[in-house]
C-alpha cells in the first residue's frame, strides 16, 4: 500500500479558488432581484432580520391572555412610538374598568362557574419611589387622615361580589367576580401626582402612577392564592378637571407639529388597555391567611377549643414539680377565660344597655355589635376597628365603604339615632295603700303631704287603643287579656272609654296616674287614667 503525501497548495491557488466561489455565489442575483421583482417585505422576511424574533420564547408567539382589563379613559397623544401609553385621570372621579374574559374554548376549565379574585392597586411607576413606598404612603396618611388613595364606587360597579378595602392598605381594593358574566368596576383615585414630588414650588411635574390588577383563582383550601393574570397601565392624576385640560393641551401641541413629527407619536385612543406584567410582589396581602381581617372564612373570628376568647390562646401552663399547683393554675386560667367569655356573651362589655356602641369597645366587642345589628357582611372589613374607630367614621365614609343603603343604616346605628315616636305619655300606678293613708290623714285633719310617684314613659307608633293596652300590660308585666277596658277620667269624675281617636288627640308628654278596678265576673281589670 502506497502512501501519497499531499504538499500544501500555493497561496495563489487558494485565492483564485475563493474568487471563483464568490463570483458563482453572486451570479443570478440581478436576474432574481431585478427592478420590480422584489418587495421590502420579502427582504425583511430574510433570516438575518428574524434573529431578534427567534430569541423570544415560543410561548410568547401569538399568546392569548386569559383576561383583559380596559380602563375607560383616553390615552395621551403626546407619547412617542414604542413608549408605554399614559392616561390622565381626575382626582376623585369614577372611572370604569371592564373585566373581560379572553379565554379560548377549553382554557382554564377549573374556573368555569366559579369566582376569581382581583386585586387593584395604585402604585408608583418610578423605581425610586417604589423602594420608599411605605414611607411615602405613611406620609400621605399623616397629611390626609381618614382618606384613602384608592376607592371602589360600589353603586356604579356591576358584577362584583364581596368588595373589600383593607384599612391598612390605602392604595388597594379587592373583589370577587365571575368571568362568565359582565363585570365592570368603577374606581376613584384620591391622590394627585404632585403630592409625591420632592420640590413643591408650583408648576412641577407630577410623578406617574400605575394601576395594576392581579387576578387569582381559588385553591383547594378555599383561599384565592393561585395567580392567573396580571396587567397594568401608567397614569397621572390631576386635580378635578385638570386631566381634561392636560389632554386638551397635549392635543393642541400635536396639532401644531408637522406630519413628519406626528409619525413619531402614538395616536390617542378612547380607552386604555392594561398590558401584561408580573404579579405584584406583596405576598403578605395576596395570602388571605396572613392578612388580618381578610380571612376567607365566613366568620370574622373563631372561638378556640377550650377557650372562649377570640383570637387568643391561653398561656402555656408552666412545668412544675407540684402537681396540685399546676392543676390549680390551670383551673384558675380556665375560670378566668370562662369569665371573659361569659361577660362577652352576656354583653357585659363596653356596649350600653340600649345596644349602642361605645368608644371603649374592643375590636371583638365591635364585631359582636356588627353581628347583632345585621352588619355581618362587613365584619371582615371592620375586623381591626374598635368602637372608637367606628364612631370616628363620618357619614360619607360609611356610605363610601358600605354603599348608600347599608351605609346610612350603619351611620344611624353608630350614632344611636332612634325613630322619634309619634306620641309620648308618662304614667304611674296609684297604690291602694297611698290612697288609704291620704284619706285617713284627711279625716284626722292632718296635712296631706305630697307623695313621691315614679312615672314611666310609654311611646306610641300606631296611636291605637290596642297599642295602649299592650304597652301598659308590658309595662306592668301582665297579660293584655287581663285588661278589660281603659277609661279616662273626665269632668265631674265620669269615665270616658279610651278610643283610637281619643289617643290621636292626646297632647304629647301628658302625665296620667293609673287606677285599677276589678271587673265583675272575671279576673280582668279596668284601667282608669286620671
Amino acid at each position: 500500500m502506497a502512501w501519497a503525501l499531499k504538499m500544501p497548495m500555493p497561496d495563489e491557488v487558494i485565492e483564485s479558488g475563493l474568487v471563483q466561489d464568490f463570483d458563482a455565489s453572486l451570479s443570478g442575483i440581478g436576474q432574481e432581484l431585478g427592478a420590480g421583482a422584489y418587495s421590502m417585505s420579502d427582504v425583511l422576511a430574510l433570516p438575518i432580520f428574524k434573529q431578534e424574533e427567534s430569541n423570544l420564547p415560543p410561548e410568547n408567539e401569538n399568546k392569548l391572555l386569559p383576561f383583559q382589563y380596559v380602563l375607560c379613559a383616553a390615552t395621551s397623544p403626546a407619547v412617542k412610538l414604542h413608549d408605554e401609553t399614559l392616561t390622565y385621570l381626575n382626582q376623585g372621579q369614577s372611572y370604569e374598568i371592564r373585566m373581560l374574559d379572553n379565554r379560548k374554548i377549553g382554557e382554564l376549565p377549573e374556573i368555569n362557574g366559579k369566582y376569581v379574585k382581583s386585586i387593584i392597586r395604585v402604585v408608583f411607576h418610578d423605581r425610586r419611589l417604589q423602594y420608599t413606598e411605605h414611607q411615602q404612603l405613611e406620609g400621605w396618611r399623616w397629611n390626609r387622615p381618614g382618606d384613602r388613595i384608592l376607592d371602589l364606587d360600589i353603586p356604579l360597579s356591576v358584577g362584583i361580589v364581596d368588595p373589600r378595602a383593607n384599612p391598612t392598605q390605602l392604595n388597594t381594593v379587592e373583589f370577587l367576580w365571575d368571568p362568565s358574566k359582565r363585570t365592570s368596576v368603577f374606581i376613584q383615585v384620591h391622590c394627585i401626582s404632585t403630592e409625591f414630588t420632592t420640590r413643591k414650588h408650583g408648576g412641577e411635574k407630577g410623578v406617574p402612577f400605575r394601576i395594576q390588577i392581579d387576578t387569582f383563582k381559588e385553591n383547594e383550601n378555599g383561599d384565592y392564592t393561585e395567580h392567573l393574570h396580571s396587567a397594568s397601565c401608567q397614569i397621572k392624576v390631576f386635580k378635578p378637571k385638570g386631566a381634561d385640560r392636560k389632554q386638551k393641551t397635549d392635543r393642541e401641541k400635536m396639532e401644531k407639529r408637522t406630519p413628519q413629527e406626528k409619525e413619531k407619536y402614538q395616536p390617542s385612543y378612547d380607552t386604555t388597555i392594561l398590558t401584561e406584567c408580573s404579579p405584584w410582589p406583596d405576598i403578605s396581602y395576596v395570602n388571605n391567611t396572613a392578612s388580618p381581617g381578610f380571612s376567607s372564612s365566613q366568620s370574622s373570628f373563631t372561638i378556640a377549643e377550650g377557650n372562649g376568647s377570640p383570637h387568643h390562646q391561653p398561656d402555656p401552663v408552666p412545668a412544675t414539680t407540684d402537681l396540685n399547683n399546676s392543676i390549680g393554675f390551670s383551673l384558675d386560667l380556665t375560670l378566668g377565660s370562662f369569665r371573659k367569655w361569659a361577660c362577652r356573651e352576656l354583653s357585659v362589655s363596653p356596649v350600653s344597655e340600649n345596644q349602642n356602641l361605645l368608644p371603649t369597645a374592643t375590636p371583638q366587642d365591635a364585631q359582636q355589635w356588627l353581628h347583632r345589628n345585621r352588619f355581618s357582611p362587613y365584619c371582615r372589613l371592620f375586623a381591626n376597628f374598635s368602637g372608637g374607630d367606628l364612631l370616628k367614621l363620618t357619614r360619607d365614609d360609611v356610605i363610601q365603604i358600605c354603599g348608600p343603603a347599608d351605609g346610612i343604616r350603619l351611620f344611624n346605628a353608630l350614632k344611636g339615632r332612634m325613630v322619634r315616636p309619634r306620641l309620648t305619655i308618662y304614667v304611674c300606678q296609684e297604690l291602694q295603700q297611698v290612697r288609704e293613708q291620704q284619706q285617713q290623714k284627711h279625716e284626722n285633719g292632718d296635712s296631706v303631704s305630697s307623695s313621691f310617684y315614679v312615672y314611666h314613659a310609654i311611646y306610641f307608633e300606631e296611636l291605637t287603643a290596642i297599642e295602649m293596652t299592650e304597652k301598659i300590660a308590658q309595662l306592668f308585666n301582665i297579660s293584655p287579656r287581663q285588661i278589660h277596658q281603659i277609661y279616662k277620667q273626665g269632668p265631674t269624675g265620669i269615665h270616658v272609654l279610651v278610643s283610637d281617636e281619643m289617643i290621636q288627640n292626646f297632647q304629647d308628654e301628658s302625665c296620667f296616674v293609673l287606677d285599677t278596678l276589678k271587673a265583675e265576673g272575671s279576673d280582668s281589670y279596668h284601667i282608669i287614667l286620671k
